[in-house]
C-alpha cells in the first residue's frame, strides 16, 4: 500500500482520490479541494483532503473544529516576548512562514506568524494567503514593520555594505526554504541581479533569525539576513537594507479566545511599545489593522 505525505503534491493527491491528473486542475479552478499554494506550488493537506471527503458523504458536513491554541510559522522576538508576558494558553510552534500557512490550511493552529514578500507586486503577505487561504475562516492582522538587514560581527570588520558585497568570498548563512527572509534575500538578490551561485553558503541552513545571528557571533559565517533585533540582541553589526511587514494569521474562532484577546491588548500597552523600542528596527504605526478578511 502506497504511503502518502501529509502534503501532497498535485501527482500524489492524483493518486491518493483515484482520479486523473486532470481531475485535480478542474477542481481546483473551480476551487473545490482544500488546497494551499506555497511558492509556485499546490500542496494539498492529506488531513485537510480526508476532511473534505467526509464532509462531502452522505452523513453531511462534520461541525467545525476549534483549532488548538498553537502560534506557529515565522519567529519575531516581539511577538515572543508578548506571549510569554500574557501566559495566556497559547503555545508556541515556531517554523517558517509557508509552515504557518499549512498549518493554517489544515486547522493544526490558531495563529500563524507571516512575512512573505510577493516579487511580482511588491506586497507583502497579502497574495500568499489569499492565494494559500482562499474560503478559510481567517483574519490577516498587521503586527509591526520590521527593518531588515545583514547582521555582522560586531563593528562589521569586513566592513559590509550591499549584496555585492557578498559576492567576494564571505561566509553567508541562509535561512530555510519557505521562510520569509530566505524569501525575502532571493528577491533582493534578483533585484540587484546575483546570482545565488555567488554566494558562499554555509552546509547547514539557520531554522530562525536568532540561529543566524549566532552563527556569526560563533564564527561559522560572516554574515546572513535577518531582522535588527538579533543583531541588538547579540550586540552584532548591522547593515540595513529594507523594511518589511510582519502580520499574524488568525482563525476567526479562534480570535475571540480569551488568550488571543489578551495577546492582542498587551500589544497596546505602554510597555509593549518599550519593549520594541529597547529590541531595535520596529514600526508599530499599523498595529492591529485588518489586512485581509477571509
Amino acid at each position: 500500500m502506497e504511503v502518502f505525505p501529509d502534503m501532497m503534491d498535485t501527482h500524489q493527491v492524483a493518486r491518493y482520490l483515484r482520479v486523473k491528473e486532470r481531475k485535480i486542475y478542474d477542481l481546483l479552478k473551480d476551487k473545490r479541494i482544500p488546497c494551499a499554494r506555497v511558492t509556485g506550488k499546490w500542496l494539498f493537506p492529506k488531513a485537510e483532503i480526508d476532511h473534505w471527503l467526509k464532509s462531502n458523504t452522505d452523513q453531511g458536513p462534520r461541525p467545525v473544529e476549534r483549532p488548538p491554541l498553537v502560534v506557529a510559522g515565522s519567529h519575531d522576538p516581539l511577538l515572543e516576548w508578548a506571549l510569554r508576558q500574557v501566559a495566556g494558553g497559547l503555545a508556541i510552534l515556531p517554523g517558517s512562514s509557508a509552515d504557518g500557512l499549512a498549518k493554517m490550511a489544515t486547522g493544526e493552529a490558531a495563529m500563524a506568524g507571516i512575512h512573505l514578500l510577493d516579487a511580482g507586486t511588491g506586497e507583502h503577505n497579502l497574495p500568499q494567503v489569499t492565494e494559500a487561504l482562499a474560503g478559510h475562516n481567517v483574519v490577516l492582522i498587521q503586527w509591526a514593520r520590521r527593518r531588515q538587514g545583514l547582521v555582522v560581527a560586531p563593528d562589521n570588520p569586513l566592513k559590509l555594505t550591499e549584496l555585492h558585497d557578498l559576492t567576494q568570498g564571505v561566509r553567508v548563512v541562509l535561512r530555510q526554504p519557505g521562510a520569509g527572509s530566505r524569501a525575502l534575500l532571493d528577491v533582493l538578490l534578483a533585484q540587484a541581479g546575483i546570482a545565488p551561485e555567488a554566494l558562499n553558503v554555509a552546509a547547514h541552513p539557520a531554522l530562525t533569525e536568532t540561529e543566524i545571528g549566532l552563527a556569526i557571533l560563533e564564527g561559522a559565517a560572516d554574515a546572513g539576513l535577518a531582522v535588527e533585533t538579533v543583531a541588538t540582541s547579540l550586540r552584532l553589526g548591522f547593515v540595513p537594507l529594507c523594511e518589511e511587514r510582519f502580520d499574524v494569521l488568525i482563525h476567526r474562532q479562534a480570535y475571540f479566545e480569551p488568550a488571543v484577546q489578551a495577546l492582542l491588548a498587551f500589544a497596546h500597552t505602554p510597555s509593549f511599545t518599550a519593549k520594541a523600542e529597547s529590541l531595535g528596527g520596529y514600526d508599530l504605526a499599523g498595529l492591529g489593522e485588518v489586512r485581509w478578511n477571509a
